[in-house]
């Protein structure tokens, strides 16, 4: 895989906004704390737009301003702003060609799953699945925060991620995924995920469990399940049943899925729209050990 170089105090971020809108006050306050944390920051050009409500820019607009992060020498991490919706709309504007060239640390998550998966997948860049500048920087959720600015400044994480053991096994093999929805979007696409001997990581936010149910019908159904070699699972939040109060939990529905699925299951990371939503790697080999509870890595996200 391509990887960026490692983030140090005094290196420049550039902010991004490829989906949903920031408004300005947001991102001038996720500035502010980049610039207290030793970072110097340049924003694209289209950041602050805002596009039939709930789009920040024309989908040219927004790859533009990507287009332009990973064109600029002096950049040396791509933060997201924020997730949201519209991130799927950019992916045939951009020239994956030229990002593949030109490889950057890439950060985000959420709509932004679909960006992970188009440079992993069309480029070889490694990614991470981490904390955004309007999101958590601003928050001051700090734990995330520390575990991103460790992730990119290092190349490693601080420990392992830790958590319940569904299904027993080990297996070394590169991590992919990231939001279940943005996953099931991209399937019939150029862009559908490749599972294949992958440990896929999967989390939610805002889905009842008859919902999370039919989306992981549709990966079981596209042998995607199959196909992977393990599952790491985080954060499924603010999932409860509604339209089915009395139905089947997002918990009760994961367990239908995994739990004795006859491959390594670690259910429980610290990953996700929950606090914190500690970085992760993607596109990098990591071995998930069930025995041990813990998901580490067999490499850095940087280039040495």
């Amino acid at each position: 895989m391509r990887k960026g170089k490692r983030l140090q105090a005094g290196d420049t971020i550039g902010l991004v906004a490829p989906a949903s809108p920031v408004s300005i006050e947001r991102i001038q306050t996720a500035i502010a704390i980049l610039r207290r944390l030793g970072f110097r920051v340049k924003t694209g050009e289209n950041a602050g737009k805002v596009y039939g409500g709930y789009m920040a820019g024309t989908p040219l607009e927004r790859a533009a301003d990507l287009h332009a992060m990973f064109a600029d020498d002096d950049v040396q991490a791509i933060l997201c702003l924020r997730g949201g919706y519209g991130a799927t709309q950019i992916l045939p504007y951009l020239d994956l060609e030229w990002i593949r060239e030109n490889p950057k640390l890439f950060i985000g998550y959420s709509d932004i799953t679909a960006l992970h998966i188009a440079f992993q997948q069309k480029c070889g860049l490694a990614t991470i699945h981490g904390p955004m500048a309007a999101v958590e920087f601003i928050k001051e959720d700090d734990l995330s925060v520390q575990s991103l600015l460790q992730l990119a400044s290092t190349g490693v994480p601080a420990g392992s991620y830790t958590g319940e053991a569904w299904s027993e096994g080990a297996v070394t093999a590169p991590l992919t995924g990231g939001n279940l929805s943005l996953i099931c979007a991209l399937m019939g696409t150029p862009f559908e995920i490749d599972t294949s001997g992958k440990i896929l990581f999967l989390e939610e936010v805002h889905e009842e469990p008859y919902a999370i149910d039919r989306m992981l019908t549709q990966l079981q159904l596209s042998g995607k399940l199959d196909d992977a070699s393990g599952f790491v699972l985080g954060q499924w939040t603010d999932c409860e049943p509604e339209a089915y109060a009395d139905g089947f939990t997002a918990q009760e529905v994961l367990e239908k899925f995994f739990c004795g699925i006859g491959k390594p299951v670690l259910a429980g990371i610290q990953s996700g729209h929950g606090t914190p939503n500690l970085a992760l790697p993607l596109g990098i080999s990591a071995t998930l050990d069930t025995a041990g509870q813990r998901l580490h890595f067999c490499e850095t996200i940087v280039a040495e």
